[in-house]
């Protein structure tokens, strides 16, 4: 499905800043740009920069040089602590604040240090919002991904054209922050679905079952999941383990809901122990991994007994 895309004599945003060009950054640059607007990227690396440039997107080398020509910037960074050092930090957007300009972060981050730099770009006449994405690079390059995003009424009302060039798909989940609460949460559950499923199909398979019919049984009852109805024949059950998310990305999003857990005052047991064999998986499956492998968690020897 392709998104309906603005139409260019409504569009009054007209050049939008792409910080990180990675797998998502450059699909969502690109989608940006079939959308009509005029697209400035940056990448901490040149050969990334030198790669999008090479696909007909604006490329430039600075934070600095991206500010100067934009109404709204969008951060695809890995980590809070890299959201962090590109807004608040030495060459970044507060240092080159521009007033009126929306930040929206489509990271996987912490609610707590996207509303602190909320109030910091306040401070110099910006606004920030959080609309981490689900959907992959394949949703990033076709706009076809789907954003929970949180924000005022009124600066997601103001993003709104430019997130649809993005997104099939948009919840306003409720203020700053409510975004990456909401992500945090979608990507629990996807942690714990790939390990209960990685579980129970070696259990069917043990028993005797044919995994793949197990499968279309489970798909045709109340047990489905995105895991059993996509994951498992898009990228488990043909080995390709390909979707593009590592094992570092959700190791990292997994520990990012055991801080926002703590940060609240709350023991969940269930979850704790799900985060405890994400953790435990660094043993036997890589960092660089396809974040599916999680399934074959008990399969493997340890990397030091190997």
């Amino acid at each position: 499905m392709t998104p309906t895309q603005p139409n260019l004599e409504d569009i009054f945003m007209k050049t939008i800043g792409v910080i990180g060009l990675g797998n998502m950054g450059r699909g969502m640059a690109l989608s940006l740009q079939r959308g009509g607007y005029e697209v400035v990227g940056t990448d901490a690396s040149s050969e990334t920069r030198a790669s999008l440039a090479a696909e007909g997107v604006t490329v430039v080398d600075t934070v600095a040089e991206v500010m100067a020509k934009v109404e709204l910037v969008v951060l695809s960074l890995p980590t809070a602590a890299i959201v962090s050092e590109v807004v608040a930090g030495k060459g970044g957007i507060i240092e080159n604040a521009k007033k009126g300009v929306i930040v929206v972060d489509t990271s996987t981050s912490h609610p707590d240090t996207t509303r602190a730099l909320a109030k910091q770009l306040h401070a110099v006449g910006m606004r920030m919002m959080d609309a981490p994405v689900s959907g992959g690079p394949k949703g990033a390059i076709t706009g076809t991904m789907a954003m929970v995003i949180g924000a005022s009424d009124e600066d997601f009302a103001e993003a709104e054209p430019v997130l649809k060039a993005m997104s099939a798909k948009r919840v306003h989940i409720g203020g700053v922050g409510a975004g990456h609460v909401a992500k945090i949460a979608n990507n629990l559950f996807t942690a714990s679905h790939l390990l209960v499923a990685g579980e129970v199909t070696r259990m069917a398979a043990a028993a005797g079952v044919p995994v793949e019919r197990l499968l279309q049984g489970i798909n045709a009852g109340s047990g489905r999941s995105f895991v059993t109805e996509h994951s498992f024949p898009t990228w488990v059950m043909n080995g390709k383990f390909d979707s593009g998310f590592t094992m570092k990305l959700m190791r990292k999003d997994v520990r990012l809901s055991q801080e926002l857990t703590s940060a609240v005052g709350l023991d969940l047991p269930l979850t704790k122990r799900v985060a405890e064999l994400w953790a435990e998986s660094s043993q036997t499956i890589g960092d660089a991994e396809d974040f599916n492998r999680i399934v074959e968690l008990g399969t493997r020897e340890s990397k030091a007994a190997a």
